[in-house]
């Protein structure tokens, strides 16, 4: 499990630093796909489905994420982007498309629906993460700015 926590760090930091991610954020971007990766694990081996592990994870990452960015005064994306690379089904896709190359179409389409329904399940997970965030917000009162004198 601790090898599994160190590489999800630095792939969430290595993918960061490949996109230019403010140098200062890059920590807070490892320790988000990290806790989206202990997420994801924890789920899917004691407790889930790995397409409803994977919601939940992204759910998490991206709740993280807006909070971090409000701490850090950083955008979002910087953080939930690569905060969700752990989760991305790039194994699952590779093997989709070399059993296509290979023609084992049955495997194939297996595969490559596996791929997809885990990649929408990280998108679900993140429009779930923003839709409370914006309940939060439209529930919390909001300060008011008043306009000076002049």
């Amino acid at each position: 499990m601790i090898v599994q926590l160190i590489t999800s760090f630095i792939a969430s930091a290595a993918f960061g630093i490949i996109f230019n991610i403010p140098g200062r954020s890059l920590l807070q971007c490892g320790f988000v796909g990290m806790l989206g990766w202990v997420v994801y694990i924890w789920l899917s081996e004691d407790y889930f489905d790995i397409a409803l592990a994977t919601v939940i994870a992204s759910v998490v990452i991206g709740i993280i994420s807006q909070i971090f960015a409000r701490i850090y005064k950083t955008p979002i994306i910087v953080f939930s982007v690569a905060g969700i690379i752990p989760l991305v089904p790039g194994g699952l896709a590779y093997d989709a498309m070399r059993n296509f190359v290979e023609n084992d179409y049955n495997s194939a389409l297996q595969l490559a629906a596996k791929a997809f329904l885990f990649s929408g399940a990280i998108a679900i997970g993140l429009v779930i993460s923003e839709v409370i965030n914006q309940m939060i917000r439209k529930s919390t009162p909001q300060p008011t700015v008043k306009a000076r004198k002049q």
